[in-house]
């Protein structure tokens, strides 16, 4: 799902926090977790400033494509929450309230109140903002939200949810196993490497352009280490793909790098 011109599984995130440093984003690691344990794997990953503008054009262009993508920021009720406004422009669509989200609004609503905090009474100022949080681009359903029921949307292969950890964790999960379970494991993978010393990437490189050729269900890697903290040099010289063509390529890799002079442990001092 990583080739060109194929549906990719991207993330988007949307907040000036985060561009500012005020927060540091969660959602890159944990959603690499998640496909990672579904056999998927993420193809690119965006952060946007909270400017609707700004949300508007990158969500045009993502909707262009067939791409499977979380958004995740900007869904709240405060005038810094503009990911549901750009999204329906995006789309060329009108903003409604969706009556799955009113409903579980409600409910909300109903909770609190029954703590202490606030009234039941969907009438009120504070709670009809809070049906604001409903408003989804025409044509979007919703996605449930298990840690205070405020339901995300689901739209054009685009997954909007808060972006807070706690519950936009959930609702990956939710979207990945109900709405993506057919893809899970659908494509056999693995990845393998090992450390290369007293060895130069440009030496290297030839060798690596030919694996790709012999094995073409393979790409090698090659991440480089320049002695940081007194350490020797060295690069994690790597291949990942296809399973069987996996372990030949490796063996290949390995032997070249005794081949070009270099060595398999450090060289010692």
């Amino acid at each position: 799902m990583s080739h060109k011109g194929q549906q990719k599984i991207r993330l988007i995130i949307i907040g000036d926090e985060i561009l500012s440093g005020r927060r540091q984003d969660k959602h890159f690691a944990k959603l690499v977790e998640l496909l990672s344990q579904r056999g998927l794997q993420l193809g690119g990953a965006q952060i946007v400033s909270d400017d609707q503008d700004d949300v508007a054009a990158v969500l045009e262009r993502s909707f262009a494509t067939p791409d499977i993508v979380f958004c995740c920021g900007g869904i709240g009720a405060t005038p810094d929450d503009q990911t549901r406004q750009a999204a329906a422009r995006a789309l060329g669509v009108e903003l409604r309230l969706h009556p799955e989200a009113a409903q579980l609004i409600a409910e909300r609503c109903a909770d609190n109140a029954r703590n202490g905090q606030g009234s039941a009474d969907m009438s009120v100022p504070e709670n009809q903002q809070r049906l604001q949080m409903g408003m989804f681009p025409v044509g979007a359903d919703i996605v449930p939200n298990p840690f205070n029921k405020i339901p995300g949307f689901f739209i054009n292969n685009h997954t909007f949810m808060p972006g807070f950890p706690v519950m936009a964790w959930p609702m990956m999960e939710w979207t990945l196993d109900t709405r993506y379970q057919s893809l899970h494991h659908q494509v056999r993978r693995v990845e393998h490497s090992f450390l290369a010393f007293n060895l130069p990437e440009s030496r290297i490189t030839p060798a690596m352009e030919r694996l790709e050729q012999v094995w073409p269900g393979i790409k090698a890697f090659s991440l480089p280490s320049v002695g940081e903290s007194g350490g020797q040099p060295y690069i994690d010289l790597g291949v990942k793909g296809d399973p069987d063509q996996a372990v030949q390529a490796l063996d290949y890799l390995r032997q070249q790098v005794l081949d070009l002079g270099g060595s398999l442990t450090p060289v010692q001092k």
